[in-house]
């Protein structure tokens, strides 16, 4: 009996938690909805026998469309039904449905019915479409190439994407995520070339989501990374309109999330971080030159810390004897061992940077440039560091954003503070121990199921547009390592192409 009754009890709860208890019926949306003021149920004639009755939020439609293209055409003489193929808006449709109706009007829909009895509506959508215009894109900016940056509207960022890659080969299949927010998500991909592996990988893991909202494409990238403990990004944020277009004709899977202006990259590897988009509009030699540059800065800002710690404590033998002097002529006065002269000038550089980030972008450029300046002259005038660490971290600090991808700097920045403290207690051998552990995360990195790393394992068309550029007459395949249906790109060879040369007889 009590175990009739328990399981009866654990039915009933799980009925309310899928059916919250309102203090009205699912049913009478409209006295539900009232409770909100921003809510309007009016009557479209002083005589209330005669239709219509119209249901929306004016916070969310555009009452000039309202006015314009809907209630000029609300006829007594027409049903809901004759409604639908005269009223000159395309998103119409009719139901009875109460959850519909009520999720349609949270879009910016409008409601029509017949009367204030009737169950059935003409849901109408009038919603406020007013956004930010497209503009630069501010966190990829180039010299060279598009100009154009994705909005905060998920129909804008789609047409973007369609409108420079016209093919019914991009599929684009849409969910809701966020069980307050219901967040509109689309996933992209060209479907002749993806893996299937990965558009099912992708959508499965954003259907298993349970989260009240989704304010940004970050939340949902760090949902469904395959590794969320880890400090690497294993999906991509762009606002770059053609580092888009040319992941998904790689066969990458993109993923544009409503309210949010960066769109989602997946499978990415390392490499990723030393590829701008600008490295295909200038000759390959230059865009090699660029990358290999990038490459050596995060190095640089990982290693130049440790080492100086390292150096200093345990391996003076190592530092030429000109420079020894000065050193040791720049660090005669100063009380602290080497460690804490170090965390004094990067723990000061994190707070220049973070207060620079949330000041006004006036005041804040102002406050980084002096504040750097000064506080740095007064750190060495008061003896607290030497003049060479000043140096030094001013170059790690330039190094650490050299990454095309901002997400990569903010990796860089907490990374170099566990191989410090390696260099304080064991030196050099503690900064190769330290980089081992890092080189080892990064071999066991997934992204997407997909090796991260990008050196290994080794293919040989990973050094034709991968960590290097070759000439586009050698990119005549896809990325191996993305797995595409289609491996060949088309190119076509132009070299003995064209007009004679004078050179030639």
């Amino acid at each position: 009996m009590f175990k009739k009754r328990r399981d009866k009890l654990g039915e009933e709860k799980k009925k309310m938690e899928e059916h919250p208890k309102t203090n009205f019926d699912t049913t009478n949306w409209v006295e539900e909805l009232s409770l909100s003021t921003d809510f309007v149920n009016d009557h479209t004639s002083s005589n209330l026998s005669e239709p219509f009755w119209i249901s929306y939020f004016r916070t969310l439609i555009m009452g000039e469309i309202l006015h314009r293209d809907v209630v000029p055409y609300l006829s007594a003489q027409l049903t809901l039904k004759e409604l639908k193929n005269t009223i000159p808006i395309q998103q119409i449709e009719v139901t009875s449905d109460a959850k519909i109706i009520k999720d349609k009007l949270l879009q910016g829909f409008a409601a029509i019915r017949l009367s204030d009895q009737h169950t059935e509506c003409l849901m109408v959508n009038v919603a406020n479409s007013k956004f930010r215009d497209i503009s630069f894109p501010m966190m990829e900016s180039t010299a060279l190439g598009p100009q154009a940056g994705y909005v905060e509207e998920i129909d804008t960022n789609i047409n973007l994407i369609r409108k420079h890659l016209p093919s019914s080969d991009l599929h684009i299949k849409e969910l809701k995520v966020g069980k307050l927010s219901s967040t509109k998500v689309a996933v992209i991909y060209m479907d002749s070339i993806v893996n299937k592996d990965n558009v099912e990988t992708v959508l499965q893991r954003i259907e298993d989501v349970q989260y009240d909202h989704i304010s940004d494409s970050s939340y949902l990238a760090s949902m469904i990374e395959d590794n969320t403990n880890s400090l690497f990004p294993q999906i991509i944020p762009t606002e770059r309109n053609d580092r888009t277009i040319a992941a998904l004709t790689e066969g990458k899977v993109v993923i544009v999330v409503d309210g949010s202006p960066d769109v989602l990259i997946a499978p990415i590897t390392l490499a990723e971080s030393v590829v701008a988009m600008e490295d295909y509009y200038v000759p390959w030699l230059i865009a090699n030159y660029l990358r290999l540059i990038r490459l050596f800065g995060l190095f640089v800002s990982i290693i130049i810390s440790p080492a100086y710690i390292a150096v200093l404590t345990y391996h003076y033998e190592l530092i030429p004897a000109k420079l020894l002097d000065s050193l040791v002529a720049s660090r005669a006065a100063v009380p602290f061992p080497p460690i804490i002269e170090v965390l004094i000038l990067e723990i000061s550089v994190e707070f220049i940077k973070e207060s620079s980030l949330r000041l006004p972008t006036k005041i804040g450029t102002t406050l980084g440039i002096v504040g750097g300046i000064v506080i740095g002259q007064a750190i060495v005038e008061a003896k607290l560091t030497s003049s060479i660490l000043i140096i030094l971290i001013g170059l790690s600090t330039l190094a650490s954003y050299t990454s095309a991808i901002y997400k990569f700097n903010n990796s860089v920045r907490l990374i170099k503070y566990p191989i410090i403290v390696l260099a304080q207690f064991l030196g050099l051998i503690g900064i190769v121990i330290g980089l081992n552990f890092l080189l080892a995360h990064l071999l066991r990195l997934t992204s997407l199921g997909r090796p991260y790393i990008g050196f290994y394992p080794f293919r040989k068309n990973m050094f034709k547009d991968m960590w290097i550029r070759m000439p586009f007459s050698m990119q005549k395949q896809n990325p191996e390592n993305l797995r595409p249906q289609r491996k060949q790109r088309y190119t076509n060879d132009l070299k003995n192409q064209g007009p004679p040369s004078d050179f030639n007889e």
